[in-house]
């Protein structure tokens, strides 16, 4: 089985999108890390047989919840990937988040070797309007280092690079077999020292990513992260926009007057020619929930044993889940105590090549990926 887990905090219509959205899209089970109490949105995952919900409020972090969201999404997957490291149910993990929505061709997963850990899902963006008509499904695709060069000459582009081309990231996510010795990343993996972990690319892996598609969603996804607290790198270009944003949204000007030049940077950094792309067959439209696979339920006494492991979790320290180095015989005496018998998986024992000795029987395929993501 398939099962994700993400860090959330969005409003229930986004989050209903994403959960059904993965569901249909090769998904089978959700974990998902309610990052502040919202009740309509707990109510309806509660409902939902394919998803498991924690809050994570106070009792969760022990008086040690980490300022940095992205600390908190990376204790939250690695803690989800160590409880399923002793279900021999789950054969993937995926770390997403609650803009994304995983595309996974079954068979082609199945197909990965077992000496191969890691697998990643190459993004696709939302095409981004002021004021969209209906669910978006139109979704910009990497581009070639040609087609990014005929974006530039006609005046859209001011580098021919995908990271431009994209506003957010163009690594998209990486999804590894459930293993002690295996860590999630943002949009990497690493083994127990900290090694990135070569992944297995193929455009039967994508990732729809829903950022910013209109001018009401870049305000309140950006608003929110520029006024989270502590600052949060976004990368060169997106940070002088978060800079300006930060000043914009924190000064005592007038609501009318922010709105207005919320819309100018709007317009000016983040809306697509979506007119032009469509001519020029860069776009590719999905509608994730006419997807066609069906959620497999888990298996008899699945859900009682993850509810016990992550509820007994829940009054433990959680340092051990936020570096790649985490004590790997203090995790497993965590899980054993929970679940007595219980064999927490080594992905080392199955023959899995370390990443420096594969380095030069990958060196090929990352090219590869390295040209397709410029």
């Amino acid at each position: 089985m398939i099962v994700t887990v993400s860090t959330v905090k969005d409003n229930l219509d986004n989050v209903q999108r994403f959960v059904r959205g993965n569901l249909a899209g090769g998904v089978d089970h959700m974990i998902v890390f309610l990052d502040a109490p919202a009740r309509d949105v707990e109510a309806w995952l509660a409902t939902v047989e394919h998803v498991t919900c924690i809050v994570t409020d106070k009792s969760w972090w022990q008086g040690e919840r980490p300022p940095l969201l992205n600390r908190r999404q990376r204790v939250n997957a690695n803690l989800a990937r160590a409880a399923l490291s002793i279900a021999d149910w789950a054969e993937w993990i995926f770390h997403i988040d609650a803009d994304e929505v995983a595309q996974i061709d079954r068979a082609a997963l199945a197909a990965v070797p077992a000496d191969r850990p890691a697998v990643r899902l190459q993004p696709r963006e939302v095409v981004s309007e002021l004021e969209p008509a209906g669910v978006p499904m139109r979704f910009k695709r990497l581009l070639e280092d040609d087609e990014l060069q005929l974006l530039v000459t006609l005046g859209l582009l001011a580098e021919p690079t995908n990271s431009l081309f994209f506003r957010s990231h163009i690594a998209g996510k990486v999804g590894v077999r459930p293993c002690l010795d295996l860590a999630l990343k943002f949009h990497s993996a690493t083994d127990d020292t900290g090694v990135n972990i070569p992944t297995v690319n193929d455009p039967a892996f994508t990732l729809l990513h829903y950022e910013s598609y209109s001018g009401d969603e870049f305000v309140r996804k950006w608003t929110n992260m520029v006024t989270s607290g502590p600052s949060i790198h976004f990368g060169a270009h997106r940070m002088k926009i978060a800079t300006a944003l930060k000043v914009l949204v924190t000064s005592d000007l007038p609501a009318p007057v922010k709105e207005k030049y919320l819309t100018q940077i709007y317009r000016e950094h983040m809306e697509d020619p979506i007119e032009v792309l469509g001519d020029l067959g860069f776009l590719v439209d999905v509608d994730p929930l006419q997807g066609t696979h069906r959620p497999a339920p888990l298996p008899t006494g699945a859900r009682e044993q993850l509810d016990t492991v992550l509820g007994a979790m829940r009054d433990l320290p959680k340092r051990h889940y936020l570096h790649e180095r985490a004590s790997i015989p203090e995790v497993t005496r965590t899980l054993t105590q929970i679940v007595p018998g219980s064999t927490p998986r080594l992905h080392a024992s199955t023959g899995w090549v370390a990443p420096s000795k594969q380095a030069q029987a990958d060196a090929g395929l990352r090219g590869r990926l390295r040209r397709r993501t410029r």
